[in-house]
């Protein structure tokens, strides 16, 4: 009676919300703003769905089971499905934004109206640390040239220069259609809800990002997916043909979005704006860019050679100043100092 007179009573009904259904809402607010919304749903159906949706808590008197409730989400669920996702061997990255991602789940199931959950369970306690933990693999271009020439099908050959010219990320480039490209304005097209920070982006095509695109147009719908394999299916799983492609080019371990970071330095390499740079890659920070502009070892190596060529040029530019020879005079002051006195 105190909680309703105070205008905080939640009711039985906050009780019986699932996870489930937080992350339904959650779904939707990613739409409702335009934001790209198909990595979220990949990542719940994947992980986070068998655990916090399928897992069997038990049961009161007469209760029907219809998914983990949010209301029984606290820390011991948590650390759960942080040791589960360990077990498989996932990312540390990986398992923070998953826990993010429910996080804000929580969040917007505290601030909805009427209110769906009564608190927010201590995520942050479970974030592990990324530092020294990012990944430092480049693609050079003799390995970009080789995984090239390795591609039969249209569609990779299209992906790899993408995304080895501008950075697209794996999700942006399997969602593009042919409508995005525009071969008048030599552009491609990226809207604000195809993009993971929200942000619409445009990119001029290079000549061989040209040729490629237009080749893949060919015969196709505007709405039509633009990389699509040769039964015109879209591409939505490449992990057997990725890894029969750096298994034959001797690049094991090699992921795509190793050439996401391999974009970004080139770009920088070749004396593009770091604001330009950032955004064609469409990192929306500094911080977040700077993560990707990694310096390799070969980038080490190189600064040696230059290094080193230039102190040997100045090395052999440099000349030293011979005395003047000295006059008959003075040799003769020099052989009989008392004669040159009187």
């Amino acid at each position: 009676m105190e909680a309703v007179s105070a205008g905080n009573f939640l009711g039985p009904r906050v009780d019986k919300i699932t996870v489930d259904e937080l992350f339904h809402d959650l779904l939707k607010d990613y739409k409702t703003h335009g934001q790209f919304h198909q990595w979220p749903e990949r990542t719940w159906n994947a992980h986070l769905k068998d655990y916090f949706a399928g897992a069997r808590l038990p049961l009161e008197k007469d209760e029907v089971y219809t998914g983990m409730r949010a209301s029984r989400v606290g820390t011991a669920q948590i650390a759960g499905y942080v040791e589960k996702r360990q077990a498989e061997e996932a990312a540390k990255s990986t398992i923070n934004r998953e826990l993010a991602l429910l996080r804000r789940a929580f969040s917007l199931g505290f601030d909805a109206e009427p209110q769906k959950v009564s608190r927010v369970p201590k995520f942050h306690r479970f974030i592990v640390s990324e530092k020294g933990n990012e990944r430092r693999n480049f693609v050079e271009e003799a390995e970009y040239r080789r995984l090239a020439g390795l591609t039969k099908e249209p569609w990779l050959r299209a992906l790899l220069a993408l995304a080895y010219t501008y950075g697209f990320r794996k999700a942006e480039l399997l969602e593009m259609k042919c409508s995005q490209v525009d071969l008048l304005n030599n552009t491609v097209s990226l809207y604000s809800g195809e993009t993971k920070n929200g942000d619409p982006r445009i990119v001029y095509l290079t000549e061989e990002c040209r040729l490629l695109v237009m080749e893949l147009r060919k015969s196709k719908k505007p709405e039509d997916f633009l990389l699509t394999r040769v039964n015109g299916e879209p591409v939505r799983d490449l992990r057997g043909t990725w890894a029969r492609l750096t298994e034959g080019a001797k690049l094991p371990g090699l992921l795509l979005h190793d050439f996401r970071r391999s974009a970004v330095r080139n770009m920088i390499r070749r004396g593009v704006p770091q604001k330009t740079a950032r955004e064609i890659s469409g990192h929306k920070t500094d911080s977040v860019f700077n993560r990707y502009n990694i310096v390799s070892e070969a980038d080490l190596q190189d600064a040696a050679r230059k290094i080193e060529a230039g102190a040997k040029a100045v090395t052999h530019s440099s000349f030293t100043v011979e005395p003047e020879s000295p006059s008959n005079e003075e040799r003769q002051e020099e052989q009989n100092p008392i004669q040159s006195v009187s």
